[in-house]
């Protein structure tokens, strides 16, 4: 006789709602970020003020800053959009995904804020705010990583 488990709870509702707020909120600020921060950087008088030897704002550290900058915003975009897809299609490597995602967040805004800290420039423009996204950041991997590990809706949803 086949053993009968009922499934329990499943589909894209409870906490990940949440998810795809948070997704979906992601793409808009990558999107916003890459239009108005990173784009204007790379005009040629912007890019030129920061990086010829010439100009009083220069330091040898905002090329390759910017460089990373604009890749990273521009490949977390296109990830971004790739999870976004494995949610909706409820695939099985959804979770390890999400573990990924919430990871490297934090990971690259750690980089990032030590690496603008050795620039003069950018550390007396610094508002704090770089602070307040690792932590953010570091809190949302406190849960969410933990709930993708354990959650019974995770695992019965993510199963394609």
């Amino acid at each position: 006789m086949i053993e009968y488990r009922p499934l329990g709870v499943s589909g894209l509702g409870g906490w990940l709602i949440l998810i795809q707020i948070g997704l979906w909120f992601t793409l808009v600020m990558l999107l916003a970020q890459i239009s108005q921060s990173v784009l204007p950087i790379l005009n040629t008088e912007t890019w030129e003020i920061l990086t010829s030897k010439d100009s009083g704002y220069y330091h040898p550290l905002w090329g390759p800053m910017i460089i990373f900058e604009a890749i990273y915003n521009i490949l977390f975009l296109l990830f971004t959009v790739y999870v976004i897809v494995a949610f909706y299609r409820k695939k099985a490597i959804l979770p390890r995904l999400m573990i990924i995602f919430y990871s490297l967040s934090l990971t690259v805004g750690i980089v990032d804020s030590l690496l603008l800290s050795q620039i003069p420039m950018a550390r007396e423009l610094a508002d704090g705010s770089s602070i307040r996204d690792i932590a953010r950041s570091a809190i949302a991997c406190a849960i969410w990583i933990p709930y993708f590990i354990k959650s019974e809706r995770v695992q019965n949803t993510f199963v394609r």
